[in-house]
């Protein structure tokens, strides 16, 4: 998977001069870089992209739905004020596992609520239990023919005003190209349609990492 559909020199432009990384942040940067599945990983730009949408909206409460080794939880969570939280959400102990070591060094931790198990079955308990409209912010990067089920849950669950960022949804550039047809790029695809017909937000498609789609949820 490309992580990006920008040339490598403007990637690096972009590191140098407009991306800034804590040492914590680094460190687990390079941990990731070092496995077969670094590509799933977020880039710097999309942790401090969230970041600041995370206190532009004064969000206290996020759900991040696939967290992998943590590095977009972190980002997150170190912009969520003092009393903030983010449910995470994934099926893998040893990927996060990585991701809590370092929450822990970046003191964050207390902020971060992992949740292992399907992301369907947490979300389903979080309508539950903290109910409609409960949270400000919420980041979508886990299995692509979930995402529609992983959109709906989150419509119900931010609240109005709140914001879904949704990854991966340029998936290298396939889902522009009417001849690939996988169960990843046409669920993508049609996301991304629904998206732009859906009168309950208000949604740009941004051409950060791999494609980012950012829904504003209407009132």
């Amino acid at each position: 998977m490309t992580r990006s559909l920008v040339p490598e020199t403007v990637e690096q432009y972009i590191a140098r001069v407009a991306t800034k990384e804590t040492p914590v942040q680094q460190k687990l940067r390079a941990e990731t870089a070092q496995m077969a599945e670094a590509g799933m990983q977020i880039g710097a730009d999309q942790g401090a992209f969230f970041a600041l949408l995370i206190r532009s909206i004064s969000a206290k409460k996020a759900i991040e739905i696939g967290t992998f080794t943590g590095y977009s939880a972190l980002a997150v969570a170190s912009a969520l004020p003092e009393g903030g939280m983010l449910v995470a959400c994934d099926v893998s102990e040893e990927w996060t596992a990585i991701g809590r070591k370092y929450w822990q060094e970046a003191g964050v931790a207390e902020k971060i609520d992992l949740r292992i198990g399907p992301a369907e079955g947490t979300l389903a308990k979080l309508l539950a239990t903290d109910g409609p409209s409960s949270y400000d912010f919420a980041f979508i990067d886990a299995d692509k023919p979930a995402y529609d089920a992983y959109y709906e849950a989150c419509l119900k669950l931010v609240r109005p005003n709140g914001l879904i960022a949704i990854d991966n949804v340029l998936w290298s550039g396939k889902v522009a190209d009417d001849s690939v047809h996988d169960a990843s790029t046409d669920a993508l695809r049609a996301l991304n349609e629904k998206i732009a017909r859906d009168s309950r937000v208000e949604a740009v498609l941004l051409t950060i990492g791999d494609g980012v789609m950012l829904v504003r949820v209407k009132g």
